[in-house]
């Protein structure tokens, strides 16, 4: 009897003890979502973000040409050796006008062979009847001055591709640095006029990313030339604008 009394002591005790275990767990579950609750959350952070634009106008130093002879024979060798035979006339003619050997590079041989047109009668097929030949080469022209009398003295020689004339830069970094500076004074006078007309005070720079653009330089396309120029070609260089965007994110002062 006394056994029996006993464990079943035992037995209740244990469950009063069961019932608290799960009785403080509850609470700890229900008090910790409460702690997480009453945390702020973090302020977003007050920015203001303009592009800035800036320019400049800048005349070219040099020039590039692209030209060259296409020649056609029966065999590759027989096109090869005429289309070579044209192009040592056409490198020492630069030569002789002061272009350095440097400055003459190649920039596209190839050989295609030459197909007659079908014949719906007689030839279904294309019919092999020789090969082309194609040397083309860039000359850069360091005096711009003297682009339109190398276009004379290609074509003279026996140029038979010649244009594409582009006029480039030799060292941009000085006027792009004058457009950076005016695409930093442009994003900030846009900042400062959303600060005044919003009514806050403008902060700090908090970051600033740059897309730099150039304008494609200018060029002449290339022309298939038949005989000797008659008068020199009128050649301008003019100006090429250079471009800088900027975004820039401003901090709002407190």
């Amino acid at each position: 009897m006394l056994a029996r009394r006993s464990g079943k002591f035992a037995f209740q005790a244990a469950s009063r003890r069961l019932l608290a275990g799960v009785a403080i767990a509850a609470v700890a579950i229900f008090v910790a979502p409460c702690a997480q609750a009453q945390q702020p959350p973090a302020p977003a952070e007050a920015r203001v973000i303009v592009i800035g634009e800036g320019s400049v106008h800048v005349a070219p130093d040099y020039a590039q040409i692209r030209g060259g002879v296409t020649t056609k024979g029966k065999t590759v060798k027989e096109a090869t050796d005429a289309n070579s035979k044209v192009m040592a006339a056409i490198t020492a003619a630069l030569l002789s006008a002061g272009i350095a050997q440097s400055d003459i590079q190649t920039a596209q041989f190839s050989i295609q062979p030459v197909y007659a047109p079908p014949q719906p009668q007689t030839e279904p097929k294309p019919k092999l009847v020789g090969y082309s030949v194609s040397n083309q080469i860039t000359v850069t022209v360091r005096a711009l001055g003297k682009v339109s009398d190398t276009l004379d003295r290609m074509v003279d020689a026996g140029a038979t591709d010649v244009g594409n004339v582009s006029f480039l830069h030799s060292d941009p970094a000085k006027a792009l640095d004058q457009a950076r500076e005016a695409a930093v004074a442009d994003a900030r006078r846009k900042a400062e006029l959303y600060a005044r007309i919003a009514g806050f005070t403008l902060g700090r720079v908090a970051w600033l990313t740059e897309d730099t653009g150039m304008m494609p330089p200018v060029a002449t396309p290339m022309f298939r030339a038949q005989a000797s120029m008659a008068a020199p070609v009128p050649i301008s260089a003019g100006e090429d604008t250079l471009r800088v965007q900027i975004t820039v994110g401003y901090d709002i002062a407190n």
